[in-house]
Protein backbone atom coordinates (compact mmCIF):
# COMPACT_ATOMS: atom_id res chain seq x y z
CA UNK A 1 0.00 0.00 0.00
CA UNK A 2 1.53 3.59 -0.83
CA UNK A 3 0.80 6.49 0.75
CA UNK A 4 0.26 9.94 -0.86
CA UNK A 5 2.07 8.51 -4.12
CA UNK A 6 5.23 7.23 -1.75
CA UNK A 7 7.11 4.16 -1.91
CA UNK A 8 4.96 0.86 -0.16
CA UNK A 9 4.63 1.02 3.35
CA UNK A 10 7.68 -0.76 5.32
CA UNK A 11 7.03 -4.07 7.78
CA UNK A 12 8.62 -3.08 11.10
CA UNK A 13 10.27 -5.70 12.66
CA UNK A 14 11.84 -6.39 16.20
CA UNK A 15 15.61 -7.10 15.73
CA UNK A 16 16.53 -6.69 19.38
CA UNK A 17 15.32 -5.93 22.93
CA UNK A 18 16.98 -4.91 26.31
CA UNK A 19 15.44 -3.95 29.03
CA UNK A 20 16.23 -2.97 33.58
CA UNK A 21 13.86 -4.23 35.61
CA UNK A 22 12.83 -5.07 39.52
CA UNK A 23 13.25 -8.74 38.47
CA UNK A 24 16.43 -7.82 36.78
CA UNK A 25 18.53 -6.92 32.79
CA UNK A 26 19.07 -9.85 31.67
CA UNK A 27 16.53 -10.66 28.47
CA UNK A 28 16.09 -14.40 29.01
CA UNK A 29 16.15 -14.29 33.02
CA UNK A 30 13.70 -12.22 33.52
CA UNK A 31 11.18 -13.95 30.81
CA UNK A 32 11.35 -17.10 32.86
CA UNK A 33 11.00 -14.83 36.13
CA UNK A 34 7.62 -13.65 34.74
CA UNK A 35 7.13 -17.25 33.26
CA UNK A 36 7.64 -18.62 36.78
CA UNK A 37 5.54 -15.97 38.45
CA UNK A 38 8.10 -14.44 40.45
CA UNK A 39 7.32 -10.58 41.85
CA UNK A 40 9.74 -7.63 41.86
CA UNK A 41 7.69 -6.25 44.94
CA UNK A 42 9.21 -5.49 48.01
CA UNK A 43 9.47 -2.54 51.42
CA UNK A 44 11.00 0.70 49.94
CA UNK A 45 14.73 0.87 50.77
CA UNK A 46 15.89 4.00 49.01
CA UNK A 47 14.33 6.38 51.40
CA UNK A 48 12.43 6.08 54.96
CA UNK A 49 8.96 5.29 54.46
CA UNK A 50 7.60 5.41 57.70
CA UNK A 51 4.91 7.95 57.38
CA UNK A 52 3.72 7.08 53.65
CA UNK A 53 0.33 5.15 53.81
CA UNK A 54 2.65 3.14 50.98
CA UNK A 55 5.75 1.44 52.32
CA UNK A 56 6.14 -0.78 49.77
CA UNK A 57 6.88 -0.75 45.93
CA UNK A 58 8.89 -2.68 43.12
CA UNK A 59 12.43 -0.99 43.02
CA UNK A 60 15.36 -1.83 40.85
CA UNK A 61 17.99 -4.25 42.67
CA UNK A 62 21.36 -4.92 42.11
CA UNK A 63 22.18 -2.13 39.06
CA UNK A 64 25.49 -1.52 38.20
CA UNK A 65 25.70 1.30 35.31
CA UNK A 66 29.51 1.00 35.51
CA UNK A 67 28.98 -1.87 33.42
CA UNK A 68 27.67 -0.03 30.72
CA UNK A 69 28.96 3.58 31.58
CA UNK A 70 31.70 5.82 32.71
CA UNK A 71 31.58 6.29 36.53
CA UNK A 72 32.37 10.26 35.13
CA UNK A 73 29.42 10.01 33.21
CA UNK A 74 27.08 8.40 35.69
CA UNK A 75 27.57 11.16 38.42
CA UNK A 76 25.75 13.38 35.20
CA UNK A 77 22.85 11.13 34.27
CA UNK A 78 19.66 10.58 36.42
CA UNK A 79 18.68 7.21 37.36
CA UNK A 80 16.17 7.40 34.53
CA UNK A 81 18.90 8.26 31.71
CA UNK A 82 21.05 5.62 33.45
CA UNK A 83 18.28 3.03 33.02
CA UNK A 84 17.70 4.11 29.28
CA UNK A 85 21.37 3.91 28.25
CA UNK A 86 21.90 0.42 29.75
CA UNK A 87 18.65 -1.20 28.54
CA UNK A 88 19.83 0.55 25.07
CA UNK A 89 22.73 -0.61 25.44
CA UNK A 90 21.62 -4.03 26.08
CA UNK A 91 18.75 -3.77 23.02
CA UNK A 92 21.57 -2.43 20.26
CA UNK A 93 23.94 -5.38 20.95
CA UNK A 94 21.18 -7.73 21.42
CA UNK A 95 20.19 -6.91 17.63
CA UNK A 96 23.79 -7.16 16.56
CA UNK A 97 24.06 -3.31 15.43
CA UNK A 98 27.55 -3.03 16.56
CA UNK A 99 28.55 -4.89 13.44
CA UNK A 100 26.37 -3.87 11.03
CA UNK A 101 26.50 -1.33 8.06
CA UNK A 102 23.88 1.43 9.41
CA UNK A 103 23.02 4.93 7.32
CA UNK A 104 23.61 7.08 11.31
CA UNK A 105 21.30 9.28 9.46
CA UNK A 106 18.33 7.23 9.07
CA UNK A 107 18.67 5.79 12.54
CA UNK A 108 16.90 7.61 15.67
CA UNK A 109 16.05 7.22 19.15
CA UNK A 110 12.36 8.45 20.93
CA UNK A 111 12.41 7.35 24.43
CA UNK A 112 9.16 8.11 26.42
CA UNK A 113 9.18 8.82 30.21
CA UNK A 114 6.22 10.11 32.20
CA UNK A 115 8.17 12.30 34.58
CA UNK A 116 11.68 12.06 33.74
CA UNK A 117 14.55 13.35 36.14
CA UNK A 118 12.35 13.71 39.18
CA UNK A 119 15.06 12.64 41.64
CA UNK A 120 17.36 14.76 40.13
CA UNK A 121 14.77 17.63 40.88
CA UNK A 122 14.46 16.55 44.49
CA UNK A 123 18.01 16.41 45.04
CA UNK A 124 19.16 19.69 43.43
CA UNK A 125 15.87 21.59 45.08
CA UNK A 126 17.48 20.03 48.39
CA UNK A 127 20.68 22.08 47.67
CA UNK A 128 18.65 25.51 46.58
CA UNK A 129 17.09 25.59 49.50
CA UNK A 130 20.10 24.51 51.83
CA UNK A 131 22.51 26.96 50.19
CA UNK A 132 21.47 29.14 47.53
CA UNK A 133 21.47 28.91 43.92
CA UNK A 134 25.13 28.78 43.54
CA UNK A 135 24.90 25.26 44.44
CA UNK A 136 22.81 23.71 42.05
CA UNK A 137 24.63 21.75 39.50
CA UNK A 138 25.58 23.16 36.14
CA UNK A 139 24.39 20.04 34.80
CA UNK A 140 20.87 19.96 36.86
CA UNK A 141 18.63 20.96 33.51
CA UNK A 142 20.15 18.35 31.22
CA UNK A 143 19.68 15.63 34.13
CA UNK A 144 16.07 16.54 34.51
CA UNK A 145 14.24 16.70 31.11
CA UNK A 146 12.46 14.35 29.80
CA UNK A 147 13.84 14.23 26.66
CA UNK A 148 17.52 13.71 27.96
CA UNK A 149 16.83 10.02 27.83
CA UNK A 150 16.99 10.06 24.03
CA UNK A 151 19.31 12.73 24.03
CA UNK A 152 21.89 10.69 25.56
CA UNK A 153 21.36 7.47 23.60
CA UNK A 154 21.24 8.88 20.43
CA UNK A 155 24.79 10.85 21.10
CA UNK A 156 26.04 7.02 22.46
CA UNK A 157 25.23 5.77 19.09
CA UNK A 158 25.39 8.22 16.85
CA UNK A 159 22.07 8.01 15.70
CA UNK A 160 21.12 11.39 13.71
CA UNK A 161 17.37 10.54 12.64
CA UNK A 162 14.18 11.44 14.32
CA UNK A 163 15.18 12.10 18.07
CA UNK A 164 12.95 12.82 20.74
CA UNK A 165 10.61 12.24 23.79
CA UNK A 166 7.00 11.21 23.88
CA UNK A 167 5.43 12.50 27.53
CA UNK A 168 2.04 11.09 28.36
CA UNK A 169 1.90 9.81 31.47
CA UNK A 170 1.88 5.45 31.76
CA UNK A 171 1.35 5.40 27.67
CA UNK A 172 4.55 7.23 27.06
CA UNK A 173 6.58 4.44 26.03
CA UNK A 174 4.09 2.93 23.77
CA UNK A 175 3.42 6.58 21.90
CA UNK A 176 7.35 6.22 21.31
CA UNK A 177 6.92 2.52 20.11
CA UNK A 178 4.02 3.80 17.75
CA UNK A 179 5.84 6.88 16.71
CA UNK A 180 8.80 4.54 15.38
CA UNK A 181 6.33 2.62 13.75
CA UNK A 182 5.53 5.48 11.56
CA UNK A 183 8.71 6.63 10.92
CA UNK A 184 9.97 3.32 9.84
CA UNK A 185 6.50 2.37 8.20
CA UNK A 186 7.11 5.43 5.71
CA UNK A 187 10.45 5.33 5.00
CA UNK A 188 11.82 7.93 6.89
CA UNK A 189 14.09 5.88 8.62
CA UNK A 190 15.68 2.53 8.31
CA UNK A 191 15.34 1.88 12.26
CA UNK A 192 15.44 2.92 15.91
CA UNK A 193 15.58 2.31 19.45
CA UNK A 194 12.31 3.32 21.04
CA UNK A 195 10.90 2.44 24.36
CA UNK A 196 10.91 4.24 27.55
CA UNK A 197 12.75 4.76 31.13
CA UNK A 198 11.01 5.80 34.71
CA UNK A 199 12.79 6.35 38.30
CA UNK A 200 10.03 7.53 40.55
CA UNK A 201 10.63 5.80 43.39
CA UNK A 202 11.54 9.06 45.16
CA UNK A 203 10.05 11.13 48.48
CA UNK A 204 7.86 13.46 46.54
CA UNK A 205 6.79 11.23 43.50
CA UNK A 206 5.34 8.40 46.20
CA UNK A 207 4.18 11.27 48.53
CA UNK A 208 1.99 12.84 44.96
CA UNK A 209 0.54 9.01 44.37
CA UNK A 210 0.02 8.53 47.75
CA UNK A 211 -2.33 12.19 48.32
CA UNK A 212 -4.05 11.18 44.67
CA UNK A 213 -4.96 7.42 46.43
CA UNK A 214 -4.34 4.86 43.69
CA UNK A 215 -1.70 2.83 45.51
CA UNK A 216 -1.84 -0.42 47.58
CA UNK A 217 -1.42 -0.35 50.89
CA UNK A 218 -0.99 -3.90 51.15
CA UNK A 219 2.24 -2.99 52.99
CA UNK A 220 2.42 -6.15 55.10
CA UNK A 221 2.38 -8.91 52.33
CA UNK A 222 4.28 -6.75 49.17
CA UNK A 223 4.36 -10.03 46.66
CA UNK A 224 1.00 -10.20 46.53
CA UNK A 225 -0.11 -6.28 46.57
CA UNK A 226 -0.28 -5.90 43.00
CA UNK A 227 -3.43 -8.40 41.94
CA UNK A 228 -5.15 -6.80 38.72
CA UNK A 229 -8.54 -8.23 37.84
CA UNK A 230 -8.96 -9.47 42.03
CA UNK A 231 -11.78 -8.32 43.61
CA UNK A 232 -9.35 -7.24 46.31
CA UNK A 233 -7.06 -5.25 44.85
CA UNK A 234 -6.68 -1.80 46.38
CA UNK A 235 -4.57 0.08 43.72
CA UNK A 236 -1.31 -0.34 41.93
CA UNK A 237 2.16 -1.15 43.10
CA UNK A 238 4.70 1.39 41.63
CA UNK A 239 7.67 -0.17 39.78
CA UNK A 240 10.43 1.70 38.07
CA UNK A 241 13.53 0.78 34.92
CA UNK A 242 13.20 1.06 31.53
CA UNK A 243 12.76 -0.80 28.14
CA UNK A 244 13.84 -0.94 24.89
CA UNK A 245 13.44 -1.88 21.18
CA UNK A 246 15.12 -1.95 18.50
CA UNK A 247 12.83 -1.33 15.30
CA UNK A 248 13.66 -1.64 11.77
CA UNK A 249 12.18 -1.98 8.09
CA UNK A 250 12.24 -6.02 7.41
CA UNK A 251 13.42 -4.91 4.49
CA UNK A 252 16.66 -3.69 6.32
CA UNK A 253 16.43 -6.39 8.60
CA UNK A 254 16.82 -9.17 5.67
CA UNK A 255 19.49 -7.37 4.15
CA UNK A 256 21.68 -7.74 7.23
CA UNK A 257 20.78 -10.88 7.98
CA UNK A 258 19.40 -9.55 11.85
CA UNK A 259 17.19 -11.84 13.83
CA UNK A 260 13.71 -11.16 13.99
CA UNK A 261 11.86 -11.53 17.23
CA UNK A 262 8.33 -10.41 15.56
CA UNK A 263 6.84 -8.04 13.95
CA UNK A 264 4.99 -4.77 15.14
CA UNK A 265 1.63 -4.61 12.72
CA UNK A 266 -0.37 -1.57 14.16
CA UNK A 267 -1.05 0.75 15.90
CA UNK A 268 -4.54 2.93 17.74
CA UNK A 269 -3.99 5.81 19.64
CA UNK A 270 -7.00 7.83 21.40
CA UNK A 271 -7.94 10.38 23.97
CA UNK A 272 -10.57 9.30 26.86
CA UNK A 273 -11.42 13.70 26.65
CA UNK A 274 -12.86 12.42 29.84
CA UNK A 275 -11.02 13.06 33.43
CA UNK A 276 -7.38 13.74 34.76
CA UNK A 277 -7.08 10.64 35.89
CA UNK A 278 -10.07 8.22 35.40
CA UNK A 279 -10.58 6.22 32.78
CA UNK A 280 -14.17 6.25 30.80
CA UNK A 281 -16.05 3.76 32.63
CA UNK A 282 -17.24 2.17 29.84
CA UNK A 283 -13.83 1.67 28.31
CA UNK A 284 -14.82 3.47 24.98
CA UNK A 285 -11.03 5.20 24.65
CA UNK A 286 -9.40 1.62 25.49
CA UNK A 287 -11.99 0.29 23.33
CA UNK A 288 -11.30 2.62 19.69
CA UNK A 289 -7.36 1.78 20.77
CA UNK A 290 -7.62 -1.90 20.06
CA UNK A 291 -9.78 -1.60 17.02
CA UNK A 292 -7.99 1.21 15.51
CA UNK A 293 -4.73 -0.93 15.81
CA UNK A 294 -6.22 -4.36 14.99
CA UNK A 295 -7.81 -2.28 11.73
CA UNK A 296 -4.18 -0.56 10.94
CA UNK A 297 -2.25 -4.39 11.14
CA UNK A 298 -5.18 -5.64 8.74
CA UNK A 299 -6.81 -8.28 10.50
CA UNK A 300 -10.24 -9.08 12.37
CA UNK A 301 -10.69 -9.09 16.22
CA UNK A 302 -10.91 -12.93 16.27
CA UNK A 303 -7.44 -13.22 14.76
CA UNK A 304 -5.98 -12.26 18.20
CA UNK A 305 -4.95 -14.65 20.77
CA UNK A 306 -3.90 -12.46 23.52
CA UNK A 307 -3.88 -9.11 25.07
CA UNK A 308 -1.30 -8.34 27.36
CA UNK A 309 -3.43 -5.48 29.19
CA UNK A 310 -2.67 -2.04 30.67
CA UNK A 311 -3.89 -3.97 33.96
CA UNK A 312 -2.55 -1.93 37.00
CA UNK A 313 -4.77 -3.60 39.72
CA UNK A 314 -7.02 -0.51 40.36
CA UNK A 315 -10.52 -0.39 40.61
CA UNK A 316 -11.95 1.36 37.89
CA UNK A 317 -9.30 0.56 35.61
CA UNK A 318 -9.69 -2.98 35.27
CA UNK A 319 -13.27 -3.01 34.84
CA UNK A 320 -13.37 -0.55 32.12
CA UNK A 321 -10.44 -2.35 30.32
CA UNK A 322 -12.42 -5.26 30.70
CA UNK A 323 -15.68 -4.07 29.32
CA UNK A 324 -13.40 -2.39 26.35
CA UNK A 325 -12.07 -5.80 25.45
CA UNK A 326 -15.73 -7.74 26.07
CA UNK A 327 -16.71 -4.92 23.36
CA UNK A 328 -13.95 -5.45 20.93
CA UNK A 329 -13.75 -8.95 20.94
CA UNK A 330 -17.58 -10.07 21.55
CA UNK A 331 -17.79 -13.67 21.72
CA UNK A 332 -14.41 -14.37 20.70
CA UNK A 333 -13.29 -12.66 23.64
CA UNK A 334 -14.04 -15.86 26.19
CA UNK A 335 -11.39 -17.19 23.60
CA UNK A 336 -8.88 -14.84 24.64
CA UNK A 337 -5.99 -14.96 26.72
CA UNK A 338 -5.63 -12.04 28.46
CA UNK A 339 -2.76 -11.16 31.15
CA UNK A 340 -1.25 -7.98 32.98
CA UNK A 341 2.68 -8.00 33.64
CA UNK A 342 2.29 -5.29 36.32
CA UNK A 343 0.95 -8.13 38.58
CA UNK A 344 4.70 -8.93 39.06
CA UNK A 345 6.48 -6.06 37.75
CA UNK A 346 4.64 -3.18 39.28
CA UNK A 347 3.31 -0.23 37.42
CA UNK A 348 6.44 1.04 35.46
CA UNK A 349 4.93 4.52 34.54
CA UNK A 350 5.95 5.85 31.37
CA UNK A 351 7.75 2.45 30.32
CA UNK A 352 5.52 0.13 31.70
CA UNK A 353 4.28 0.46 27.82
CA UNK A 354 7.44 -0.85 25.91
CA UNK A 355 8.75 -3.60 29.54
CA UNK A 356 5.11 -5.13 28.53
CA UNK A 357 5.79 -4.99 24.67
CA UNK A 358 8.80 -7.03 25.10
CA UNK A 359 7.00 -9.52 27.26
CA UNK A 360 4.34 -9.53 24.75
CA UNK A 361 7.00 -10.40 21.83
CA UNK A 362 8.65 -13.06 24.24
CA UNK A 363 5.11 -14.87 24.18
CA UNK A 364 4.71 -14.60 20.80
CA UNK A 365 8.10 -16.05 20.28
CA UNK A 366 7.84 -18.32 22.43
CA UNK A 367 4.57 -20.00 22.51
CA UNK A 368 4.60 -19.09 26.52
CA UNK A 369 2.16 -16.89 28.17
CA UNK A 370 3.21 -15.41 31.59
CA UNK A 371 0.37 -15.54 34.37
CA UNK A 372 -1.46 -12.89 36.17
CA UNK A 373 0.09 -13.55 39.34
CA UNK A 374 -2.02 -12.76 43.11
CA UNK A 375 -5.51 -13.46 40.96
CA UNK A 376 -7.10 -15.47 43.73
CA UNK A 377 -10.79 -14.16 43.12
CA UNK A 378 -12.10 -12.73 39.90
CA UNK A 379 -13.68 -9.33 40.60
CA UNK A 380 -17.26 -10.08 39.37
CA UNK A 381 -16.69 -7.39 36.61
CA UNK A 382 -13.57 -9.03 36.02
CA UNK A 383 -14.81 -12.34 33.94
CA UNK A 384 -12.19 -12.66 31.04
CA UNK A 385 -9.64 -15.30 31.29
CA UNK A 386 -6.63 -13.45 32.68
CA UNK A 387 -4.20 -16.49 32.77
CA UNK A 388 -4.64 -16.29 36.71
CA UNK A 389 -1.34 -17.50 38.29
CA UNK A 390 0.22 -20.24 36.29
CA UNK A 391 1.98 -19.55 32.93
CA UNK A 392 0.41 -21.61 29.57
CA UNK A 393 1.84 -22.80 26.98
CA UNK A 394 0.02 -22.29 23.82
CA UNK A 395 1.18 -21.02 20.04
CA UNK A 396 -0.50 -17.56 19.45
CA UNK A 397 0.02 -15.69 16.30
CA UNK A 398 -1.18 -11.96 17.11
CA UNK A 399 -1.42 -9.97 20.31
CA UNK A 400 -1.89 -6.70 21.67
CA UNK A 401 -0.64 -4.82 24.47
CA UNK A 402 -2.56 -1.74 25.90
CA UNK A 403 -1.17 1.32 27.96
CA UNK A 404 -3.54 4.10 29.16
CA UNK A 405 -2.18 7.56 30.93
CA UNK A 406 -3.52 9.89 33.09
CA UNK A 407 -5.21 12.92 30.98
CA UNK A 408 -6.77 9.90 29.08
CA UNK A 409 -3.64 8.79 26.74
CA UNK A 410 -4.55 5.35 24.98
CA UNK A 411 -2.46 3.23 23.05
CA UNK A 412 -2.68 -0.14 21.91
CA UNK A 413 -0.23 -1.82 19.51
CA UNK A 414 -0.72 -5.24 17.08
CA UNK A 415 1.97 -7.38 17.90
CA UNK A 416 2.80 -10.05 15.67
CA UNK A 417 4.76 -13.96 15.46
CA UNK A 418 7.20 -13.23 12.56
CA UNK A 419 7.46 -16.67 10.77
CA UNK A 420 9.89 -15.61 7.63
CA UNK A 421 7.42 -14.84 5.57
Amino acid sequence: MSVNGRAPLERVVITGMGWVTPLGDDLETVWQDLLDGKSGAGPITRFDVSDYPTRIGAEIKDFKPEDYIEKKTIRRLDPSEQYAVVASQKAYDDAGLADASIDLERAGVIIGSGIGGITTFETQHKKLMAGGPGRVSPFFIPMMISNMCAGVVGMRFNFQGPNYATVSACASSSHALADMFHYIQRGDADLGLAGGAEATITPTSLAGFCSARAMTTRNDDPLSASRPFDKDRDGFLMGEGSGMMVLESLTHAKKRGAKIYGELCGVGVTCDAYHMTAPRPDGAGARRAMSLAIADGGLQATDIDLVNTHGTSTGLGDIAETKAVKVVFGEHANSLLVNSTKSMMGHLLGSAGAVEAIATIKSLQTGQVHPTINLDEHDPECDLDYVANTSRTVKISHALTNSFGFGGHNVSLLLSRYDGE
